[in-house]
């Protein structure tokens, strides 16, 4: 009887140091080797084109890549009382980027207030077409952008020449922001060794979309990853049009993408690249998300 219950201790002991071991190990999740998955907040509420349609696709196509999570704060509807704005405070600090799709009315000074210290702290950004219109009369929200849709006299422009190289038009001259009619257009890539744009062809064609002209902006910081020849005889500039941009802001990374008027301009494989590497690069400095798999086998 003493050896059995000897052997009984001695087994107890070892159960009971393995499992303190155990415990002891770092925990290696099932899916360890797929990076975590991104927190994205889209905000959307008002504007000039159609965001009950665009945010539903976006949402769902971001979702199909399995590298995000997605959620939606609306705003209030424009010209709203007091009282539906002061119940519109979105945490942006639980999410890795913000996706723009809204240009409507101010935002409280509150929301102005945690917005700015979110980007300021590290936060990622991404501007959505028609995102650039928003808040002329947000300095920080400016250089957050860059440029943005603006009158001739808000700013400077800036714009690729024939030889590759940058011309920037003070304010007041040149044009200010507009597009012909929608037709579809070539991108070309400006810096392929930006992890939004790696892997990317030169030059890809885009569906038929609104080809914007003219922003206008402080320019700071602003560095110019892909653009589209504006064509005169589409109602055009006659230039290389920035459509991808760029900006630092504190500790923060903005990405603009100017595509995407309409639901089948944004989930075009041209558009959905774009937004989809420019909010995991916004969100984390790198991107793993693959090129769609024919994206410039169409080149003219």
């Amino acid at each position: 009887m003493r050896f059995t219950s000897w052997r009984s201790l001695v087994l107890v002991s070892v159960v009971a140091v393995g499992a303190v071991l155990v415990a002891a190990l770092p925990a290696f999740a099932a899916d360890d080797a797929a990076p975590a998955k991104i927190g994205v907040l889209i905000i959307d509420g008002q504007n000039n084109h159609k965001w009950q349609d665009t945010t539903p696709a976006i949402k769902e196509m971001l979702g199909k890549t399995g590298r995000f999570t997605v959620d939606v704060a609306t705003t209030p509807e424009k010209k709203a009382a007091k009282e539906a704005w002061d119940k519109f405070r979105p945490d942006f600090a639980r999410y890795g980027a913000v996706l723009m799709n809204y240009n409507g009315d101010s935002w409280p000074e509150e929301v102005r207030k945690s917005f700015e210290q979110y980007m300021t702290d590290g936060g990622g950004l991404v501007f959505y077409h028609a995102g650039v219109f928003a808040f002329a009369d947000w300095k920080e929200f400016n250089d957050m952008m860059g440029m943005g849709w603006r009158n001739a006299n808000q700013g400077m422009r800036l714009t690729i020449d024939a030889d590759g190289k940058e011309v920037r038009t003070p304010s007041g001259e040149g044009p200010g922001s507009g597009h012909g009619p929608s037709h579809a257009f070539g991108i070309d890539v400006r810096d392929p060794k930006h992890p939004a744009m790696e892997g990317l062809p030169a030059r890809f064609m885009h569906v038929k979309d609104e080809l914007y002209h003219g922003m206008r902006g402080p320019l700071t910081g602003m560095h110019i990853i892909a653009t589209a020849f504006s064509d005169k005889k589409s109602g055009g500039t006659g230039t290389n049009e920035p459509m991808v941009w760029t900006v630092p802001f504190g500790k923060g990374k903005v990405f603009v993408t100017l595509l995407g008027h309409d639901v089948p301009a944004t989930i075009a494989p041209s558009s959905a690249v774009l937004i989809s590497r420019g909010l995991e690069w916004a969100a984390t400095g790198k991107v793993t998300l693959s090129v769609p798999e024919g994206l410039g086998s169409e080149t003219k």
